[in-house]
């Protein structure tokens, strides 16, 4: 796939600077680009690498100029760069059609314009819209339902009665709608609770591989529409999670948790159960929440704090050693043994 520098300035709606017709055959980053690359620079840093690369044109958002390179100019060089990214790299299309190796039960209904991949299973009544794609060994258990242009990549399991909204994208190896971990002690013995609720997944969400996100116990579990999920992440039965959120990789969400729209989970973040997560949170990496935590905060350790209290805190223990060597020096100065109780005074 190649264009021209014109050509991509109207397909990203970006004011060009300099020669339209230089050809462009891919897009790479400042450091690594080449001759017929595009690239990008969303600060001066980036710009001055940029221009002193190879590179033949380069998205911008400031005010920069160059003598040698030609430029396009947006609101955004990032989102500039992810939408010409889609189009160098456009993702493979698949035609219509049902592989012969697929199993696909007599009452299911799968839209003409879908394509469903060798190996496929698919339970009775379950609904697919048009243009999704199964591209494998995916596998959808009774009574779900999938909208349009849902991509499911090879191995996903979609348990029975599980809900998945328009423009849903599933990376392989995920499970969605396995059973919560629910368990009460009975005469000594653990006893299951049946798990008999579902799982509910929003439009325009990404849901990473190795995933696996639990069916409710008696209603859903729901992923709001827009949210992004990374690769390993345990959702536990009967969560809620909001509109547009991030959630990093190796987090994991305990029973009942409810979190608010736009709130981003860091990398091996763990929330307990039944807690209410505000909107516009940031939880950082590998945080432990044990608490409720209202909108707009960011926290920060093991039990979660705010970030700037949690900040102190480490500040304060890199000035431990320090301050023991300071109390051990006045102790022995005053003739006091260290540790022993001393009289009041």
């Amino acid at each position: 796939m190649q264009y021209t520098a014109g050509e991509i300035a109207k397909l990203l709606n970006a004011q060009l600077e300099g020669d339209s017709s230089v050809v462009l055959k891919g897009v790479a980053p400042a450091d690594s680009a080449g001759q017929g690359d595009l690239t990008f620079a969303e600060n001066e840093s980036y710009f001055r690498r940029a221009e002193a690369s190879a590179a033949s044109a380069i998205l911008v958002d400031g005010n920069y100029t160059s003598a040698s390179k030609t430029l396009l100019r947006v609101p955004s060089a990032r989102v500039a760069f992810a939408k010409a990214l889609q189009l160098f790299y456009p993702e493979k299309n698949f035609a219509p059609g049902v592989h012969p190796t697929a199993i696909i039960a007599p009452t299911a209904k799968v839209a003409p314009s879908a394509y469903i991949g060798p190996y496929c299973v698919i339970g009775a009544n379950v609904r697919i819209g048009e243009r999704s794609v199964l591209e494998g060994a995916d596998w959808i258990g009774d009574d779900s339902q999938l909208g349009d242009e849902v991509m499911l990549f090879p191995n996903v399991t979609v348990y029975p009665g599980t809900r998945i909204g328009n423009r849903v994208r599933v990376h392989a190896g995920t499970v969605i709608g396995s059973d919560g971990f629910g368990y009460v002690l009975d005469g000594g013995k653990h006893l299951k609770i049946p798990q008999v609720g579902y799982v509910e997944i929003g439009d325009d969400v990404e849901i990473g591989a190795n995933v696996t996100i639990d069916r409710g116990t008696l209603g859903p579990t729901k992923i709001g529409r827009g949210t992004k999920i990374d690769n390993l992440v345990q959702i536990a039965h009967n969560v809620s999670i909001g509109e547009n959120c991030i959630v990093v990789a190796q987090v994991g969400i305990a029973g009942s948790t409810q979190i608010g729209n736009y709130t981003t989970l860091a990398g091996q973040a763990g929330l307990a159960g039944h807690l209410k997560i505000g909107n516009n949170v940031v939880v950082e990496a590998r945080s432990g929440v044990m608490r409720d935590i209202p909108d707009g905060q960011r926290v920060l350790g093991a039990p979660a704090v705010r970030d700037t209290d949690a900040k102190r805190q480490l500040v304060a223990l890199q000035h431990l050693p320090e301050l023991l060597k300071r109390v051990s020096a006045i102790e022995k100065k005053l003739g006091l043994r260290p540790g022993a109780d001393q009289p009041d005074t």
